[in-house]
């Protein structure tokens, strides 16, 4: 199985506990990017890597349009019906990979993307496209799991990350983001940083994390250095907190 249909085998299964994920449907980012697309007059808006819908449901509001636009077939049904039920009748969805946009250049005012990078299999390209289909002074926003800046720290959230869900990549330290946006053409900086606290049993049952993944994931926290313990603050249950980031781009 090639990693673009794992993603979408992954995400296709598990879109109904996404979109009620409290994780997911709630934050202080959410409400960012809806505030910053409202400030735009006829703000026509991609949803890149959309998953459940709640970037597009946050923005659609102050928004002309939102294209929400995601690899997992059934994610976009969600998105769909959810849509419907909240009267957003200005979302419409697409399905395809991040790194290839079927929209014309210059079509788009802002590019969203919320929890989705870390399974893109080429963010070079991604970023690419994202700057083809973005108007001239158009501008994007990207929130997602932060990489640990030291390599032992790195090492464990990416390891626990591939275990929990066989479809992550990788979790970018802020400095990485900063290159690969500037290496497609854009100015880019850290907008913002926090602490994501999970709660352990949701987390894995979100993803249907295998039982023998889920064994080794606890096996992974019990047996981390102290430090590692300390940073990601791990409770008795598996329970810890991950960086998140929002990078701004232009």
């Amino acid at each position: 199985m090639k990693h673009h249909d794992q993603v979408a085998d992954a995400f296709g299964t598990t879109a109904a506990a996404y979109l009620t994920s409290a994780v997911h449907a709630t934050g202080a980012d959410l409400q960012e990017l809806a505030r910053q697309v409202a400030a735009t007059p006829g703000a026509v808006v991609l949803d890149l890597g959309c998953g459940a819908g709640h970037v597009s449901f946050a923005v659609a509001p102050g928004a002309q349009s939102v294209v929400a636009y995601d690899i997992a077939e059934p994610m976009l049904a969600t998105v769909a019906g959810a849509a419907r039920e909240r009267g957003l009748d200005n979302i419409r969805t697409q399905q395809g990979p991040a790194e290839k946009l079927p929209f014309a250049d210059a079509s788009f005012d802002w590019v969203l993307s919320r929890m989705s990078a870390h399974h893109w299999h080429g963010v070079p390209a991604a970023l690419a496209e994202v700057r083809r289909v973005l108007k001239p002074g158009g501008r994007v926003l990207f929130v997602d799991i932060a990489g640990a800046d030291h390599p032992l720290l790195d090492t464990h959230i990416q390891a626990i990350e591939l275990l929990r869900d066989g479809s992550h990549i990788r979790d970018y330290r802020a400095d990485e983001w900063i290159a690969l946006f500037e290496g497609a053409g854009f100015q880019a900086k850290v907008k913002s940083r926090w602490r994501l606290p999970l709660e352990f049993d949701a987390w894995v049952k979100r993803m249907r994390t295998p039982p023998e993944r889920v064994v080794a994931i606890k096996s992974m926290w019990n047996n981390a250095p102290d430090e590692v313990r300390q940073y990601f603050a791990v409770q008795e249950d598996g329970s810890f907190e991950l960086d998140a980031l929002m990078i701004e781009a232009s």
